[in-house]
């Protein structure tokens, strides 16, 4: 013997209902088989609305029981063949009439009793077996139509309809001996009581149906098919990477379910369970899949962690005080005046103070909780012994599943470090004396980040997360984006890392989404953001976040921003920047930041404040590291520059060159920044300071091609000077010219000081064909008999942005 049981999703309408009796067709030809089904779907709760708008005299009972036999007349019409359609019509109609004159009482006498309201919701389930009945006789399927009614009896007690078991089972008996048949049709859900009155089984009340057939029969197994492909690794529709779990335990099972999965219901398997049969849950609408065997022992996994499951609607009601210290009894109180309550206490910790005392219970319960705890004690909280029972609401429990969990070494560990890592606060903690889960409670709020960041951690692809925050939305920083959009696949799968981009500002609004920023709506979530009008506000909200493995991306060149460098750190947050005033500020500063990053132990990258993707930091750092000594540096340090003076020749004036090279996106938005050399300065420094000299910018020697006049007033009035005075650039480059030279603007490091400066460069010189924006580093050391070379594109948004990627990886 089987058992099947349908949900209402299952014969919720024609289409679904073929699909069911394809499943049983084939059933059938393997061994006798019970079949169970649901009322369609939305019908019980359709039944109950009607009975309580009839309870308050309203004639609106009516429309509702109408929609219900419009769509039940429907169902009959698409499913069932001509020859059996008038009869099934009519069966139709004289259930659904007793149903108008049960509602027609409720109306008249505008009161309804538990007793009537079992009666009305138990239509449903009649309606859809009757009409699944008739489906099958249409196609010559023999088989028996019971009602569940003359097999399963219930007794009342307290408010609550109880399965008196010894008489159901017997009436299970007799009912498989009276009729030998291979299949029987049951609906589920209703039974009745000792005077034959209708009862209801309550939630999941088809499948206890089920599962008292089962295990009244004895059956080899009961398979339950909804909508789902059995029990989830986690909610599928929160954790779209969820996977089927293939087999589990009972205990597994009950404890996922406990918590929030909704693919069984607990009590109502127990009949099964008592008895060792396994429940196989399946999908209606894949019914190849293989789906969950629920089993006393199922085999052994690699991991043994089953699953994760969370419940919502969680109030926390929080015990506290002195007088509970070393004495007995306030515990018990508390449950008892609980239980008393029926309030259901879904988790429990205690402080091993016993100072405080904390349990979990459905929020709906909670103010009434309140009122009947803080009257129980209420003598003691006159004396102040006792602090006012306080409730919080808007929490959730998240339970990691899994057998011998007291036993798998380090599990709650990482359950409670993956929360830290996305900045998930965990308000209460608990393992079930079972030793089936590690329950924490987390705020609603969180509660679906949190259930993603647990599964990562315990189902997903080993990979680390890196969180960033952006200042600066300008050339550089969309770029960045838009590389880390088109590279997000090759980083995870090349170096294990998934790059969450968690905020991004400009100098206007801000965004953060601890979840990640949608890449493909970035410029209208941020044009509709957040005001930052402080500039501290995003830094706040970054703060708040306190998400694991942090990096702070500084695309700006602002030293507002830079300022807060130091705060970062001390948040525990790693900064990657092309800023590079923080960089070549006051050493002291410098070294300040420096030896923050490293108390704070997190990371501070800076490689693209002095070329661009060129690594010149870090070759310097490598040479500096095994033991080579660099004696001097020569460089050409600005690629904007060096595009200035490669391309001019006298046949364009100076003027429209450094207006192509704005106009390309090689030079600053205010172009006299470059031409000032300041760029360069601020590179120099940094260099300086990584070969080990205390440098500042004022040390530094400088030769200007620019007296002062150009920078006065606007960017207009500074090309105006440059346009006048062409001469002068012309003779520059024909006097370099004359001497077989070409112009370079340099900078160089020896002996401990550094200098820059225009430069007639010799033919002979590796600086003479520098081409376009190319940068290059001359490094003279110990180990190297000819000058170590660093050359290439030195400015671009597109090759800034790739080297601030490639520092980010190294986080």
């Amino acid at each position: 013997m089987q058992v099947l049981k349908f949900g209402g999703t299952s014969v919720a309408d024609s289409v679904n209902m073929e699909k069911v009796i394809s499943i049983v067709k084939n059933a059938v030809e393997h061994d006798k088989t019970m079949v169970v089904a649901s009322a369609i779907s939305g019908c019980t709760d359709s039944l109950a609305l009607a009975g309580n708008t009839a309870a308050a005299h309203d004639k609106k009972y009516v429309e509702i029981i109408d929609r219900l036999e419009d769509r039940h007349l429907k169902l009959i019409d698409e499913l069932v063949s001509s020859e059996y359609k008038d009869e099934t019509f009519a069966a139709c109609r004289e259930i659904i009439k007793n149903l108008r004159e049960i509602a027609n009482g409720v109306y008249l006498i505008r009161e309804i009793s538990n007793h009537t309201v079992d009666l009305i919701m138990s239509f449903g389930e009649i309606l859809s077996t009757k009409i699944l009945s008739a489906k099958l006789n249409s196609i010559n399927i023999s088989h028996k139509w019971i009602d569940s009614r003359t097999i399963i009896r219930t007794e009342r007690h307290q408010s609550q309809n109880i399965v008196d078991t010894k008489t159901t089972n017997a009436n299970i008996r007799k009912m498989l001996l009276k009729n030998n048949c291979k299949l029987y049709l049951l609906p589920g859900f209703i039974a009745t009581d000792a005077q034959g009155r209708t009862t209801t089984l309550g939630r999941g009340g088809s499948d206890y149906t089920a599962s008292l057939l089962a295990a009244g029969s004895s059956a080899r197994i009961l398979e339950i098919w909804t909508d789902v492909t059995g029990m989830m690794t986690a909610d599928p529709r929160v954790v779209p990477e969820a996977r089927t779990i293939g087999n589990i335990s009972y205990k597994e099972a009950l404890e996922l379910s406990h918590f929030g999965a909704k693919v069984v219901y607990p009590p109502t398997i127990q009949p099964v369970v008592s008895k060792g049969i396994p429940i196989y849950v399946k999908n209606t609408f894949a019914p190849h899949e293989r789906g969950t065997l629920i089993e006393s022992n199922p085999p052994e996994t690699q991991g043994k962690i089953r699953g994760i499951s969370s419940s919502n609607r969680i109030a926390l009601l929080s015990m506290e005080g002195n007088g509970m210290v070393g004495i007995p009894g306030y515990s018990s109180r508390l449950f008892d005046t609980l239980a008393k309550n029926e309030i259901n206490i879904i988790l429990i910790t205690q402080a091993s103070s016993v100072h405080t005392m904390c349990v979990a219970i459905d929020e709906s319960a909670a103010d009434k909780a309140k009122i009947a705890v803080d009257e129980t004690f209420a003598y003691e909280i006159s004396l102040g012994k006792v602090e006012p029972l306080k409730v919080e609401k808007g929490f959730s429990i998240i339970s990691l599943v899994g057998n011998d969990m007291k036993n798998q070494s380090g599990a709650s560990g990482r359950m409670f470090d993956a929360l830290g890592r996305r900045g998930i606060n965990i308000r209460a903690i608990a393992q079930g004396s079972s030793e089936k889960n590690v329950s924490a409670v987390v705020a609603t709020a969180d509660v679906n980040d949190a259930t993603r960041a647990i599964h990562h951690e315990f189902f997903g692809e080993s990979k680390q997360i890196i969180n960033l925050f952006i200042a600066g939305y300008g050339s550089v920083g969309k770029q960045l984006i838009e590389i880390i959009k088109r590279q997000q696949q090759h980083i995870e799968r090349q170096r294990g890392k998934q790059i969450v981009i968690a905020g991004l500002s400009n100098s206007k609004k801000y965004i953060i989404n601890k979840a990640g920023i949608n890449f493909e709506n970035i410029d209208n979530e941020l044009s509709i953001g957040e005001n930052n009008l402080t500039g501290d506000d995003y830094f706040d909200n970054i703060f708040s976040c306190s998400l694991h493995n942090t990096v702070f991306v500084d695309c700006t060149a602002s030293k507002y921003v830079a300022a807060k460098y130091g705060d970062l750190f001390m948040n525990g947050i790693s900064v990657v920047t092309c800023n590079k005033i923080a960089c070549s500020s006051d050493f002291s500063n410098y070294k300040m930041l420096v030896e923050s990053a490293k108390k704070e132990k997190v990371s501070f990258k800076y490689e693209t404040t002095v070329g661009a993707a060129l690594p010149v930091i870090s070759v310097i750092n490598q040479i500096v590291n095994s033991g080579d000594k660099i004696h001097a540096c020569e460089a050409v340090l600005s690629g904007s520059l060096n595009f200035i003076f490669a391309s001019y020749n006298g046949e364009k004036s100076f003027a429209q060159i450094i207006r192509e090279a704005q106009n390309l996106g090689y030079t600053e938005p205010d172009p006299r920044l470059d031409l000032s050399a300041t760029d360069i300065l601020r590179k120099i420094t940094i260099i300086a300071r990584e070969l080990g000299l205390p440098l500042e910018q004022s040390n530094i020697e400088k030769s200007l091609f620019l007296s002062d006049e150009y920078f006065e007033g606007d960017i207009e009035n500074f090309y105006s000077a440059v346009q006048k005075n062409e001469s002068y650039f012309k003779k520059l480059y024909n006097d370099a010219m004359k001497e077989n030279k070409k112009l370079r603007f340099t900078a160089n490091i020896k002996n401990g000081k550094a200098k820059t400066g225009l430069e007639k460069i010799d033919s002979n010189h590796p600086f003479y064909n520098l081409e376009g924006t190319d940068n290059a580093i001359l490094l003279y050391t110990d180990f190297y008999k000819s000058p170590l070379r660093i050359q290439g594109a030195g400015a671009g948004a597109k090759q800034t942005a790739s080297g601030i990627l490639n520092d980010i990886l190294l986080n």
